[in-house]
């Protein structure tokens, strides 16, 4: 029986050889393959330079060789000539200072906080559907689509909806929409307060986004309120522009530290729940109860030199694309009444397309920003052939990961997170942290992308040098970027939204 054993095992052996034999050739190919495209990658991007120096070392040594004192004698010209010397260093010291004074002024950022709710406003999927089931507004069949869409969401069990849904039955009201806004911003800000040490009267500019609630006095005036922030603050209240709104209030900030020297600027990111959840029946509208989490973040930026050495991040980019001329784009994401007059945001069937259409014009206008010039030449080399000679060939998709180490995509759902993947062919890894802020925390509107940035540092990933891509989908319909680069190797912040379970993640979240 052993030697019946040992010949089974032998002959396994042998198989795998074999097998790998074969495969070899496949392998050796791939590695080639690979190796030739860096190949390319490297000539390509530094072609300049490896054409250059040795043509200025020729000049240099032909230079000396010859003339050796002609060198000498355009030293002794400008020695005895003055007028020349200052004329010349004149127009040096002019051309330097309005060089200093147009260049756009660098804008850090310092740190950035993200919300995390207690845990008594934890909403598990059985919690969920038990609520929504006492309600009495849901029939059977959007019951049993909730139930479907949970399931399929990539959600986790530890997300958080706000007290009043908690409640049987649910009170949403004005008081209890306030009091949600009021423990999302006061608490980022208080952590974010806390850990640059940052006075709030320092703060000269404020921008505020939250797309559903709107109250009057503002959420902006909210935090002047509470805050007691000086006189002459510049504050700002972006309301209605979907979850890609924190991009949009990075660029505006982004545009008033250009202007306003030696200053912060506050945004402050975040969605309301409690007004507008949907009561009625139409699956189209159900679809956000079943994603949007509570959930907000605020973000510290500079425009001083001095807060260079602790600041995590410099802003690099901002692409913003607006595909709201086209009605189909423009009614994808839309707040209405149902039937029964109950009010909704309806998602459009056509939504993951018009995305993709609005995704691959904010990279068409990306590409030439961050791509090196060897993706640059690929893409419009294949661009040419199928315009011009018509050609019958795929587009050529850029390789992204030669342009930046991160990818924090909006984590709206599953479905977009997946879309992406497809789309820009990333890895499993690249996409990571957007799963898991989907899985533990859902669908935080336009603070999604600060989350996974969170995420990212608590794993340890983040080395200086490396460049961030955040990118978010928003109504209108709107797809925007923002591009950082890591000033140092960053560790993640006190109070961190996954300070007290990185250690369970990633986790298995595909269904």
């Amino acid at each position: 029986m052993d030697g019946g054993g040992n010949s089974t095992e032998n002959s396994g052996t042998v198989g795998v050889q074999i097998q790998l034999c074969r495969r070899l050739p496949d392998f050796l190919q791939s590695v080639k393959l690979k190796y030739v495209k860096l190949g390319y990658h490297y000539l390509v991007s530094n072609l300049i330079t490896l054409c250059l120096v040795p043509i200025m070392l020729i000049i240099i040594i032909e230079a000396s060789q010859k003339n050796p004192d002609d060198i000498r004698q355009l030293w002794l010209h400008l020695q005895y000539n003055l007028v020349s010397v200052i004329i010349c260093s004149a127009f040096f010291v002019f051309g330097s200072t309005v060089y200093i004074m147009t260049r756009p002024r660098p804008v850090y950022l310092v740190d950035y906080s993200c919300y995390r709710a207690p845990e008594n406003l934890k909403a598990p999927f059985h919690l969920f559907m038990e609520r929504s089931r006492l309600t009495g507004d849901f029939d059977e069949s959007s019951l049993e689509f909730q139930r479907k869409i949970l399931v399929r969401s990539g959600l986790g069990n530890d997300t958080y909806v706000p007290e009043a849904m908690h409640l049987i039955p649910p009170q949403p009201s004005m008081q209890s929409a306030r009091e949600e806004a009021q423990q999302v911003m006061f608490g980022v800000l208080d952590n974010l307060f806390a850990n640059t040490n940052v006075k709030p009267k320092d703060i000269g500019i404020l921008v505020v986004n939250c797309s559903l609630f709107n109250p009057t006095p503002s959420l902006s005036a909210m935090i002047v309120n509470k805050y007691k922030l000086r006189g002459n603050i510049l504050s700002f209240n972006l309301g209605g522009m979907g979850c890609s709104a924190g991009v949009i209030a990075v660029d505006l900030a982004k545009d008033l530290l250009q202007v306003h020297r030696k200053t912060y600027a506050v945004v402050v990111s975040t969605e309301n729940i409690t007004q507008n959840w949907y009561f009625g029946n139409k699956k189209s509208m159900l679809i956000p109860n079943c994603l949007f989490r509570v959930g907000g973040s605020a973000v510290l930026l500079s425009n001083k030199s001095a807060d260079r050495r602790r600041a995590k991040y410099k802003l690099v980019h901002v692409v913003r694309t607006h595909k709201g001329a086209d009605d189909k784009a423009f009614r994808c994401v839309y707040q209405e009444q149902d039937d029964a007059r109950k009010i909704g945001v309806s998602l459009s069937k056509d939504l993951m397309a018009i995305a993709g259409g609005a995704l691959k014009t904010n990279i068409t206008t990306l590409g030439p920003l961050v791509l090196p010039v060897s993706e640059q030449l690929l893409f419009f080399s294949t661009l040419i052939l199928r315009t011009l000679f018509k050609m019958k060939m795929r587009p050529y998709i850029p390789n992204f990961n030669l342009a930046f180490d991160h990818f924090c995509i909006h984590a709206g759902g599953r479905a977009v997170i997946d879309e992406l993947e497809k789309n820009l062919q990333l890895l499993p890894v690249h996409v990571e942290a957007s799963r898991m802020t989907l899985h533990r925390f859902g669908n935080t509107s336009s603070s999604s992308i600060w989350y996974e940035l969170a995420y990212t540092e608590a794993k340890g990933r983040m080395r200086r040098g490396h460049r961030v891509w955040q990118i978010a989908f928003g109504s209108g319909f709107k797809c925007n970027s923002v591009v950082w680069e890591a000033l140092q190797n960053v560790k993640p912040s006190c109070n961190g939204p996954w300070e007290d379970c990185i250690d369970s993640y990633p986790v298995n979240c595909i269904s």
